[in-house]
């Protein structure tokens, strides 16, 4: 381009033969100047280091001191911090070149050996529960809302429920948290929809019962598994387990409970009422693909002193000697997998607690930790009927 411009054509003329815009044609042009083609720098790239870049003597220095440090210094710390602090103490005195600068000289030369951190996929939805993660299963969430207040009116808790794969909620607000409402709010949700083969709670003394005695089973884990629904109890504070049930708690609070300013409990169930069958109506397609459920058998009736069957989950962290609190007790289940998790399975038809390892990384792989003989006392239900 620039030997045709010289040539004496015209720049328009040589844009349109190189099909480039004038300004291309013009750029080269000025940057040739009235140098001999075969010594001109025709490159996108400008000539020469950057202005402000660290002097090629202060690099070797940074590197120099760098290599001493690793080799040589007692504490054997060779970062740019460390760095800096040791060009500080050298002549001139006033040298103080930033830990950017010392961080950009270090990876100029390839001297940054800093791990990275490995991120891994997350694990599947309900990973601690085999049948669930691979879509066999569906599990029923549950949790409360607790102390919300109503303008001049009572305080209310909310008990809501939302299944993992077929994204079912529900939300029953009630005026007093107890575990006697809860069955009737189960009972009602499970002879609507069915019944899911996991209900999962939190350790919440009315889901789980009372924590102070031994071998106590609560009338939530009762009616479960008097219905053949195996309760699993989860740490609210192990990442991911509570995920779907806190992330409906999140909505329905905004969606519901800051939107509208009612006076009473009726008014507030009315308002959450409409947006449960919103919501339900929008998620109808996961719903009708997630894992069937059970019909609820009719004119059930739940006994309480009922003796025990089916199994109960505890999903736990062990202590630093491999043992797990549950029921009241300490069971050793893994003197090899300390300060961590547990599928605890208390099976009442077979007398035996199974303890699986339980691991994020390999979701996958849960071996058998230990299988611990568990012979419950025929205690009998001491709440009220």
């Amino acid at each position: 381009m620039v030997r045709e411009v010289r040539a004496g054509r015209g720049m328009r003329e040589v844009a349109r033969q190189f099909r480039v815009d004038v300004s291309t044609v013009s750029l080269w042009v000025e940057r040739s100047a009235d140098h001999r083609l075969d010594r001109c720098l025709f490159t996108d790239r400008k000539p020469g280091r950057a202005w402000n870049r660290t002097g090629a003597g202060l690099e070797r220095r940074v590197i120099q001191t760098r290599a001493w440090l690793r080799d040589e210094s007692a504490l054997g710390e060779y970062g740019a911090d460390a760095i800096q602090r040791e060009l500080r103490t050298q002549p001139p005195f006033a040298l103080c070149l930033s830990r950017a600068t010392i961080n950009r000289v270090l990876s100029r030369h390839g001297l940054q050996d800093v791990a990275r951190r490995i991120r891994r996929p997350a694990p599947p939805r309900g990973w601690y529960l085999p049948e669930v993660a691979a879509g066999r299963a569906e599990v029923d969430c549950f949790d409360f809302i607790e102390d919300l207040k109503i303008a001049s009116g009572p305080l209310v808790d909310v008990l809501t429920a939302k299944s993992l794969h077929g994204t079912l909620t529900d939300a029953w607000v009630l005026a007093q948290l107890s575990a006697k409402g809860t069955v009737q709010c189960l009972l009602a949700r499970w002879q609507h929809d069915g019944l899911p083969a996991y209900a999962q709670f939190d350790n919440g003394t009315v889901f789980q019962g009372a924590h102070q005695f031994a071998d106590a089973v609560g009338r939530i884990s009762r009616l479960c598994l008097a219905l053949g629904v195996i309760p699993v109890f989860v740490p609210p504070l192990e990442h991911g387990m509570q995920n779907t049930i806190e992330s409906f708690n999140g909505l329905w609070q905004a969606k519901v409970w800051q939107r509208y300013r009612v006076a009473s409990i009726p008014e507030l169930q009315d308002c959450s009422d409409r947006y449960i069958a919103a919501h339900r109506a929008r998620t109808r397609t996961a719903t009708e693909a997630a894992p069937a459920r059970r019909p609820m058998p009719k004119d059930f009736k739940l006994n309480l002193h009922a003796p025990l069957a089916g199994q109960l989950i505890f999903i736990r962290r062990t202590d630093e000697t491999g043992h797990v609190h549950m029921l009241g007790q300490r069971f050793a289940v893994g003197p090899d997998w300390p300060h961590r998790l547990a599928r605890c399975e208390v099976d009442f038809d077979h007398h035996c607690i199974r303890s699986f390892a339980l691991r994020r990384r390999a979701p996958t792989e849960q071996p058998l930790l230990a299988t611990i003989e568990y012979h419950r006392p025929n205690k009998p239900f001491q709440g009220a009927l």
